[in-house]
């Protein structure tokens, strides 16, 4: 199989494209990709002073107009920590600044934070109100995006190179992925990290359409216990027992979503989810057949 990638950093992490060798629109469908992750990063990074998201964080207690994107993509947000019970849960931002993740990750890491502050609590998302285009958080709390963004931006990005006229494209922010289209001989491969050892494939698996995302406790992290999965019932960097899991979902925005609810729910998630759990004693669980 040929195929052609196009690859970017946006989002803080390395963004492909791959689609078919050759076709006439790849090209175009290589800009779109990155038009999309750079005008929805603008849209919902936390860590931009002038994001729609830093706006509305910013005015929280009042009604602040946004776009019909924002306005989307947190509607999708709610409806999501409402499914879940709380598990995924968009208002984690304070809890996340008291872990010490309150800048991008790099200058995190090069401060070596190395303790907790006291846990703000979580679960505001309920008190949340949206209009069309409009939204007012309660007082005092702040909406973080983060990786339910990025594979919300997957999503449109692999969509936008559909519509270019691509056969098929896969995009991959930093192992978040989303196929669409035909793939060339009815799937790709993907491989699926060992969560200790970023060099090691722990399983292959045959991706026929729709996307798979990870999360994991041991990447963006910046010190012993301290990471960016937050649990909401704690306000804590969650600690149970689940390194990873990796799961597959109709799109990557879902797939985001399911990870992290399969994090905090262990081998249980399995139940209901296409998934591999890795747990911290090493055991491997998975209901998905490796390619």
């Amino acid at each position: 199989m040929s195929t052609s990638t196009f690859a970017f950093r946006a989002m803080g992490t390395e963004v492909r494209l791959i689609g078919p060798a050759g076709h006439r629109a790849f090209e175009r469908a290589a800009a779109m990709t990155r038009a999309t992750f750079e005008r929805e990063d603008r849209r919902c990074s936390r860590f931009r002073a002038d994001s729609e998201l830093s706006m509305v964080n910013t005015r929280a207690g009042t009604w602040t107009e946004v776009s019909d994107g924002l306005a989307r993509i947190v509607a999708f947000a709610l409806d999501a920590a409402r499914a879940t019970q709380g598990r995924f849960d968009p208002t984690v931002l304070p809890a996340l600044v008291a872990a010490g993740y309150d800048r991008d990750l790099d200058e995190v890491l090069a401060g070596a934070r190395a303790a907790l502050r006291p846990a703000p609590p979580c679960g505001r998302w309920a008190e949340i109100e949206i209009r069309p285009r409009s939204l007012r958080l309660p007082p005092d709390a702040a909406l973080d995006l983060g990786g339910f963004a990025k594979g919300w931006t997957v999503d449109l990005a692999a969509d936008a190179a559909i519509d270019t006229g691509l056969p098929w494209a896969l995009v991959n922010a930093g192992g978040d992925l989303r196929l669409r289209g035909a793939a060339p001989g009815g799937a790709l491969e993907v491989a699926v990290e060992d969560p200790e050892d970023a060099q090691v494939e722990l399983a292959r698996l045959r991706l026929t359409d729709g996307a798979l995302a990870t999360s994991s406790v041991t990447r963006r992290a910046w010190g012993p216990g301290l990471h960016h999965l937050i649990d909401p019932a704690t306000g804590r960097p969650c600690d149970g027992p689940v390194l990873q899991a990796t799961v597959w979902a109709p799109t990557c925005a879902e797939a985001e979503v399911a990870a992290k609810d399969a994090l905090l729910w262990g081998e249980a998630a399995l139940e209901r989810s296409a998934a591999i759990v890795v747990l911290r004693d090493g055991e491997v669980h998975s209901n998905v057949e490796a390619a």
